[in-house]
């Protein structure tokens, strides 16, 4: 099989949150080749209110796994560093979304592709305008870029530190 270009979503608001980043990226990289990391974003919480800020940031994974297979792997990744899913879009360690797999559409009980949320979301269209603005969304017909010119809430989005805080 070819290789496939997912870009993921990271995101952690409990513990050490930089230690959280860190480590997640160092576990995707062995599921593939990491081609980018974007810088850390600080952001306020979406959905629910009342929990922490979140670090924020996103990455370019080349990689040999099919969609569905990196997203179980993605969710063993959460699981090994605490994850624990007792509130929706509550206080988490990590947060790890694959937002795009290459130019797929994708909808099944587990996966849909692209993210459904994601151009809705600036915590996560900030990062990603870093590494890919360019990147076409395959339903919306826009770029990265041009869904966060629209996007509300851009303005609340600060970045925190340069990708190499959570990456060499």
């Amino acid at each position: 099989m070819a290789p496939g270009t997912a870009l993921i979503g990271l995101g952690s608001n409990l513990g050490d949150r930089t230690a959280y980043l860190r480590r997640a990226l160092v576990l995707l990289a062995q599921l593939g080749q990491l081609q980018a990391v974007s810088s850390v974003y600080e952001t306020p919480p979406w959905g629910y209110q009342e929990q922490p800020s979140f670090l924020n940031a996103a990455c370019r994974l080349n990689t040999d796994l099919p969609a569905p297979a990196l997203l179980e792997e993605m969710l063993h990744l959460e699981q090994d560093q605490g994850r624990q899913r007792q509130r929706h879009w509550g206080p988490r360690t990590i947060d790890l979304d694959l937002l795009f797999y290459d130019d797929l559409v994708l909808q099944t009980a587990g996966l849909t592709l692209p993210h459904p949320l994601l151009h809705q979301r600036a915590f996560v269209l900030v990062p990603l305008a870093e590494i890919a603005p360019h990147w076409l969304h395959p339903q919306q017909g826009r770029t990265v870029l041009e869904l966060l010119e629209t996007c509300p809430g851009r303005e609340q989005i600060q970045r925190w530190a340069g990708p190499a805080s959570i990456w060499p």
